[in-house]
């Protein structure tokens, strides 16, 4: 008996490496891409979009390869802040690429899905408005609206299919919205402040071309464009 108690023992500490190196590794990973998210969304909170745009890459690249949902859900914000910190060119094309990837996996979350993908419409919204405010032709703008026309489109569908009134409403509100701004003439849109969106805004109206006059920036001098929280419904 003593000779089982003395093996048993022995092996307690090989026990514990191998947790260590094993699953106490993925755990201890865990750990860490979670403090680096806290500390991305407090950022956030804060407006520091640079510095949470960091924590997020950090969480990222802490984050264990089979948490695909939380990855994604961590590229989306990282994007976001992109938006937010005037990095829009550069967002978009990461948000083209999740939006991608996310329709094309069958399992992925449907609400990130969905959100990616109207996150990118409203990344396209902004793209436009800008190309149209510095005098760009309708051949370099048109299919950026377009494709967030159709964007929405989808998300109305979705949301009606889901039974989903309000998000349908919303997405349908941000609908009319790019086919409004496509309409407009670009001297419509000067002397107008730059649309914005509230933070963490659901309601789908504070996207819009604003109807009063305001103080216009000079947008040849933001061509990475206005700061936005990318909700876009």
């Amino acid at each position: 008996m003593k000779i089982l108690i003395l093996t048993l023992w022995c092996l307690v500490p090989l026990g514990l490496v191998a947790f260590h190196y094993g699953p106490g590794q993925k755990g201890v990973a865990l750990d860490h891409a979670g403090d680096h998210l806290v500390t991305g969304i407090a950022l956030m909170k804060s407006e520091k979009w640079e510095d949470a745009i960091e924590a997020y890459e950090k969480a990222l690249a802490s984050l264990p390869k089979d948490r695909t949902t939380d990855n994604a859900k961590i590229r989306l914000e990282i994007a976001k802040a992109r938006m937010q910190s005037g990095h829009l060119p550069q967002a978009r094309e990461e948000l083209d690429v999740l939006a991608k990837e996310l329709e094309a996996d069958r399992s992925a979350d449907p609400k990130v899905r969905d959100e990616a993908l109207a996150t990118l419409a409203s990344s396209r919204f902004y793209m436009t408005y800008l190309m149209k405010l510095v005098g760009l032709p309708e051949s370099a703008w048109e299919p950026v609206i377009g494709a967030a026309r159709q964007e929405r489109k989808l998300l109305v569908q979705r949301a009606t299919d889901a039974g989903d009134s309000h998000a349908a409403a919303a997405h349908a509100d941000d609908l009319e919205s790019a086919i409004r701004l496509a309409r407009m003439d670009p001297a419509e849109l000067y002397g107008k402040a730059i649309p914005t969106q509230c933070k963490n805004c659901k309601s789908g109206k504070c996207n819009k071309p604003s109807s009063k006059p305001g103080k216009q920036k000079d947008a040849r001098g933001a061509s990475s464009g206005p700061p936005v929280d990318g909700q876009g419904s």
